[in-house]
């Protein structure tokens, strides 16, 4: 059995003890072992417990086509990085098919229940490779995503924004969907992998059984000019820095900086709903997430609780300026019965 499927089948199976549920959900998410794809699973044992929902997940998907199905209606719930809405509202990227008239209205169809970090974009490589740093990628092959998403994308700007090479001409790209992610890693497809990372990451451990590994900081003065802060600017993405002692590595992995400081892009998401989910869904969802946030979806794994799973700071969700989604009025309200306050711009 695939991994996505058996991930769908363990959890409806789970599900199905439910005797309050009042109905079945569809939802899409990546890789079990990710942040989105443990905060879906977790909202579906969250609903169960709660007697709001059935929910059947199917992981291990590219969240750009995940997106596009909620905002068509065709699956309930879907983890979503911000950039996407961003540009399926404007039809471009992997939504310019859609053209801005089309994608726009689609994007207008989407609502946000709860926003957390995804990942944090960065460069690493076994140490076998001899990579040196950003400056060693000239001339290398780089696996930097899946087929067609957002990863990808952030992969291929964050590489020109540090180095000036563009994929073709500079560097050559493997893309491979996310199940088959650590094979590619460990079987000598690419040099040096610029992909989504959380701390630590569990494709790094999982990888390092094949060699040790170094991971690079952006460099600090890449990550304070000005063509980072547009990056930074972009919606779905903030600036991050963790000390590398709070990362979580082993002695197998060596974290390179300039002053003990981890930098890089964030990638902001959330799971979202399609605008038409009904006021109590939404808002049962919603509730069942915040009561649960460290009971269940941080106790999932190390990772999760530095995840931001529970924040409604704009500086760290996101939302408004150019994120084109506001919270479902279900969601607004589990919010503010919870004690919360979010900003008036996202509702």
């Amino acid at each position: 059995m695939r991994p996505s499927a058996l991930a769908a089948f363990a959890a409806a199976a789970c599900l199905g003890t439910s005797a309050f549920a009042q109905g079945l959900l569809t939802a899409e998410t990546a890789a079990p072992n990710t942040t989105p794809g443990i905060s879906i699973i977790s909202l579906s044992e969250a609903a169960a417990q709660a007697g709001v929902a059935d929910i059947q997940v199917t992981s291990g998907q590219t969240l750009t086509n995940s997106v596009q199905n909620v905002a068509e209606g065709k699956s309930d719930i879907a983890a979503a990085p911000f950039i996407l809405p961003f540009l399926m509202s404007r039809g471009v990227g992997p939504y310019a098919k859609l053209g801005k008239e089309d994608g726009s209205a689609l994007a207008s169809n989407l609502a946000v229940l709860y926003t957390y970090r995804i990942s944090v974009q960065g460069l690493y490589a076994y140490d076998s490779s001899n990579i040196s740093g950003w400056d060693g990628l000239e001339g290398k092959t780089i696996f930097n995503g899946p087929p067609r998403g957002a990863a990808l994308t952030n992969a291929r700007l964050l590489i020109k924004t540090i180095t000036g090479l563009d994929e073709g001409t500079g560097y050559t790209g493997v893309q491979v969907n996310w199940g088959q992610a650590v094979k590619t890693i460990q079987d000598g497809s690419a040099d040096a992998f610029v992909l989504p990372q959380s701390f630590p990451d569990s494709r790094i451990s999982a990888a390092v059984s094949s060699g040790d590994m170094t991971v690079f900081s952006m460099p600090k003065d890449v990550f304070e000019s000005d063509a980072f802060a547009n990056i930074a600017g972009l919606p779905g993405t903030v600036a991050f820095s963790m000390p590398v002692a709070d990362m979580g590595y082993g002695d197998n992995v060596t974290v390179v900086s300039e002053d003990g400081t981890f930098r890089g892009p964030g990638t902001v998401g959330g799971d979202i709903v399609n605008v038409n989910m009904d006021f109590d869904t939404a808002k049962g969802l919603t509730a069942a997430f915040i009561e649960n946030i460290e009971s269940i979806y941080h106790a999932k794994s190390s990772f999760m609780a530095s995840a931001w799973h529970g924040e409604t700071d704009m500086a760290l969700t996101d939302m408004c300026g150019n994120n084109p989604m506001k919270y479902h009025p279900g969601a607004v309200a589990a919010w503010e019965e919870a004690g919360y306050t979010l900003p008036d711009c996202a509702k």
